[in-house]
């Protein structure tokens, strides 16, 4: 079907519908907006109008075909097509990444991680390389994606190298103020800063029971 365009944060939520109807038995033939949105604790109002913009398959008082709103989520995401993806700096946080099984089901495959010192074996079964196997493995792959956890200084020096290798989007989990040529996407995600934006959350929802006190 023609989708209508897809926001940000319907992005978001479809993994989260999808995950659910596929954790569902296979005697489950229907599925309605109602019973999803009780499960994952969600507005019903919300999720039908998600499943309303994402399929046409929805029938009144019968709900969705689970098998065919599937098919319609992973159309949107595209799971079928997926993405190969890098990580450069395989510490904690790069290590994590590579084991969090959930990007297949965006559509993403998590192919390798590098660095300069890489830890021995293997990551969730992914291989970890040096880095002077990088642009080599991701020509040879079709690398679209490179995630950067190293640490602050050396990332526009990843960034550059990843960029003349053909990659076309940046997910940068340092600090540093990442500059890539037109057409090239970076999506920065800062935990401290929002770890921080999270306190001052928490501080301003206090202040106005401690004035009451």
């Amino acid at each position: 079907m023609e989708t209508k365009q897809v926001s940000r944060k319907l992005l978001v939520r479809l993994p989260i519908y999808l995950e659910y109807l596929k954790s569902l038995p296979e005697s489950v033939i229907n599925v309605s907006a109602t019973r999803i949105a009780r499960a994952l604790g969600l507005g019903d109002v919300m999720v039908r109008k998600d499943l309303a913009k994402i399929s046409n398959s929805g029938r009144r008082k019968l709900g969705y075909p689970r098998s065919t709103l599937i098919q319609d989520i992973e159309s949107v995401l595209e799971i079928h097509s997926s993405v190969g993806v890098v990580v450069v700096g395989t510490g904690k946080m790069g290590q994590a990444l590579l084991e969090y099984g959930a990007f297949e089901q965006a559509g993403l495959k998590l192919l390798a991680g590098f660095d300069l010192t890489p830890p021995e074996g293997k990551a969730a079964g992914k291989p970890i390389y040096t880095m002077d196997g990088l642009e080599t493995f991701c020509r040879l792959y079709h690398v679209r994606i490179g995630i950067i956890t190293v640490p602050e200084r050396y990332a526009q020096r990843v960034c550059d190298r990843l960029v003349r290798c053909g990659v076309e989007a940046i997910w940068n989990f340092t600090a540093a103020e990442l500059h890539v040529p037109q057409g090239v996407l970076v999506q920065n995600e800062n935990l401290t800063l929002s770890l921080t934006m999270l306190r001052m959350q928490l501080e301003n929802r206090k202040r106005p029971r401690e004035l009451c006190s």
